[in-house]
């Protein structure tokens, strides 16, 4: 793969030569914010969701938003079509910049920008046809999951969990309750319903979050938010998964245990051929 061609304050350049100082507080205090935005032929989907979830976790932790809207959008558009493939993944960063190590804020700094993509890779028919495999663990985060923090440590530790069984995911529950996997919110089907945890401080809203909200009501599936037990993801007719790269997958066991027949069901079925739709539109 050639050198990509990326943006970091202010400037494009090649992946190899983009560097940023080691005082910089995402490198020192992983003191920063992220955000990841799917490209279909070349248009970012759903951007205005992601622009509200990127304003909101600079604020979240005190970032002055260095762009306008329009700005945030024209930088991804042009680093977007700088990149060979039609269907992309970018990646945008901002963290509180660089200053003199020390916990508290700086009085001045800079937030460093840096914008990157990937070719969006996902899951292949014959993974969607089988279904996935999960393991659980406890949910060992901190308590502002909400923010789409560049501290994520908990989070790699839990996807090192799941590779380590060689499944695709690894969900978490606090307390006896689903929160989320390491990268992907989880949604149970029972009795031809929809449920998924509520939409607080203990997940990260993924911008699907909103959009199975809106398939639901279009297809008609009942849909609920409150806390789910971890005996009732066991019990479920269908497990699923929702990330920019899964898009909408279907989990076929968790710990060995097959979830509902163990095989992907009529909602996933249903909400997997909407979701195609919605990206066409």
């Amino acid at each position: 793969m050639s050198d990509p061609l990326v943006y970091l304050n202010g400037a494009i350049s090649p992946l190899s030569e983009a560097k940023v100082s080691v005082l910089d507080r995402g490198f020192i205090f992983g003191d920063g914010i992220y955000e990841v935005i799917p490209i279909y032929a070349r248009k970012a989907f759903r951007a205005d969701q992601h622009m509200a979830r990127l304003f909101r976790s600079l604020a979240a932790i005190g970032i002055a938003n260095p762009h306008s809207k329009a700005e945030w959008l024209a930088l991804i558009q042009q680093v977007a079509d700088a990149f060979a493939d039609d269907d992309q993944m970018v990646y945008v960063q901002v963290t509180r910049g660089v200053a003199k190590r020390a916990h508290a804020f700086p009085k001045e700094a800079t937030p460093t920008v840096f914008i990157m993509t990937n070719p969006l890779v996902l899951p292949s028919a014959a993974v969607r046809a089988a279904g996935v495999a999960c393991v659980s663990m406890e949910d060992k985060r901190w308590l502002h999951c909400e923010i789409k923090s560049i501290s994520l440590l908990g989070n790699v530790l839990a996807a090192q969990n799941a590779a380590e069984h060689a499944v695709t995911e690894t969900i978490q529950f606090r307390d006896g309750f689903l929160t989320e996997a390491s990268a992907s919110n989880v949604w149970v089907v029972k009795d031809g319903k929809l449920m998924g945890p509520p939409k607080d401080n203990l997940i990260l809203e993924g911008i699907r979050y909103g959009l199975i909200e809106e398939l639901c009501a279009a297809l008609a599936i009942p849909l609920s938010a409150r806390r789910i037990t971890r005996d009732e993801v066991f019990a479920a007719d269908e497990v699923l998964l929702s990330s920019a790269t899964k898009e909408v997958l279907p989990v076929v066991s968790i710990d060995g245990q097959a979830i509902g027949n163990g095989k992907p069901g009529p909602i996933y079925a249903a909400l997997y051929a909407a979701y195609q739709d919605a990206k066409a539109a």
